[in-house]
């Protein structure tokens, strides 16, 4: 096999692996790029010839990377990032774009900041298209790194202090972030619960029956490392991946969750919902911004970026 380089190799091939990849279906890999299954296929089949390797391979109903492909991907998407930066008009045009951008967010979170975006895209750029994906981690990094979302919105606060450490010994470090918003979590049950009333101690409590809402779908959360560490223990019988989720099971149920302060107010019931402060040291919220440094530069990406920022300063001021 000769050796490939630039020279040799039809550039739009990578564009449409970088695309299946980030799809991980040719479907919908050729509806984003306009073209038909099988020209996308033959595409694939011209750069696994021109490499030598099978680049993606299927499994069930899914596409997955060999080895080869995952690096040469990496490699791919971020060199296309960087070249659709410098080809961005210095200053970005809000009212004349027709950019994409992928966020990830939990529902509590999108669910008051999603709202204004939307208003105010559809005032200052009708043409920008917004995709929200789900949030399933505390660590999104791997997200941003691999070009699945291009900003993530959270509560990272393992990340946060990683990011620092690096910073601090002189590493470089590839996100950026911005402070959002800085909130607290309560205790959240039906109105009506026995432990609606009364000394709420941390007996009455712990031996509650509980939910709780994790991304991964662990069983176990921040609020469990913190009664740990007091020698304590409570039983969670139910596990969600949705804040929204958590708070309508609470209000028809007797089980306990923990839900960001601000996030009540939006559920459409909070009418139905008694707060209680927990019975442990107080639990704050930082939410953060969090960027892959790639896009730092990118005009269009700041100005999401201190959009974001100004609606998160508003919906979420105490």
């Amino acid at each position: 096999m000769s050796t490939v380089t630039l020279r040799n190799l039809d550039l739009n091939l990578l564009k449409v692996f970088d695309v299946v990849m980030s799809e991980r279906s040719l479907t919908r890999a050729a509806q984003l790029l306009s073209l038909t299954q099988p020209a996308v296929s033959n595409a694939l089949r011209r750069l696994r010839d021109a490499l030598g390797d099978e680049l993606l391979v299927r499994k069930g109903r899914n596409l997955e990377p060999t080895p080869r492909g995952q690096e040469l991907w990496l490699a791919v998407r971020d060199t296309l990032k960087r070249l659709q930066t410098a080809l961005e008009p210095s200053v970005f045009e809000a009212s004349s774009a027709n950019t994409t951008f992928v966020l990830t967010m939990a529902d509590a979170t999108a669910a008051e900041l999603m709202p204004p975006l939307v208003a105010l895209i559809t005032e200052q750029a009708p043409g920008i298209s917004l995709r929200v994906v789900p949030l399933t981690t505390r660590d999104p990094r791997r997200l941003l790194d691999e070009g699945h979302a291009d900003l993530a919105i959270g509560n990272f606060p393992a990340v946060m202090t990683d990011l620092a450490a690096r910073a601090q010994s002189g590493e470089e470090v590839s996100f950026l972030h911005h402070r959002l918003f800085q909130g607290d979590y309560v205790c959240v049950m039906r109105r009506g619960h026995p432990l609606a009333k009364g000394a709420f101690t941390l007996d009455r409590y712990c031996s509650a029956r509980h939910m709780l809402v994790s991304f991964s779908g662990r069983a176990h959360g921040f609020i469990d490392e913190a009664l740990a560490v007091l020698g304590r223990s409570r039983r969670v019988v139910l596990t969600v991946n949705q804040f929204f989720t958590a708070g309508k099971v609470v209000a028809h149920s007797d089980l306990l969750t923990v839900l960001p302060r601000h996030f009540v107010n939006v559920t459409g019931f909070a009418d139905q919902l008694v707060l209680r402060e927990l019975p442990l040291a107080p639990l704050t919220i930082q939410v953060d911004a969090l960027w892959h440094q790639r896009q730092d530069s990118s005009s269009a990406h700041a100005w999401l970026r201190a959009r974001v920022a100004v609606l998160a300063e508003r919906a979420f001021k105490p």
